[in-house]
């Protein structure tokens, strides 16, 4: 009964090491698995604080852009004033010299 005993044993154990081989292959998967998805999203990471970093230059450049069509528009509508204003000039110069 002894020697049986101690063959149960024996085979527990080793039906105990198999199963925790297997659980630490599973664990070692899992540990792989976590480590390519924290690389991934550290990746991912970088990549959007580039792109905040890319937005905030583009919408400087934009608000740039504006500023630069309305000093444009108002330059515009004050040459088209000046233009108007030359034209009257012109008008009353010419308009004399046909009376006379």
């Amino acid at each position: 009964g002894h020697e049986q005993l101690l063959k149960m044993m024996e085979e527990r154990m080793m039906d105990v090491e198999q199963k925790l081989r297997l659980v630490k292959r599973l664990l070692q998967d899992k540990v792989n698995q976590l480590k390519e998805q924290l690389s991934k999203n550290t990746k991912a990471d970088a990549m959007v604080k580039d792109l905040y970093v890319e937005n905030a230059q583009l919408l400087k450049a934009l608000e740039v852009t504006e500023q630069r069509q309305k000093t444009a528009e108002k330059k515009n509508y004050l040459l088209e004033e000046k233009i108007a204003n030359l034209n009257k000039i012109v008008k009353n110069l010419a308009s004399p010299s046909f009376n006379s």
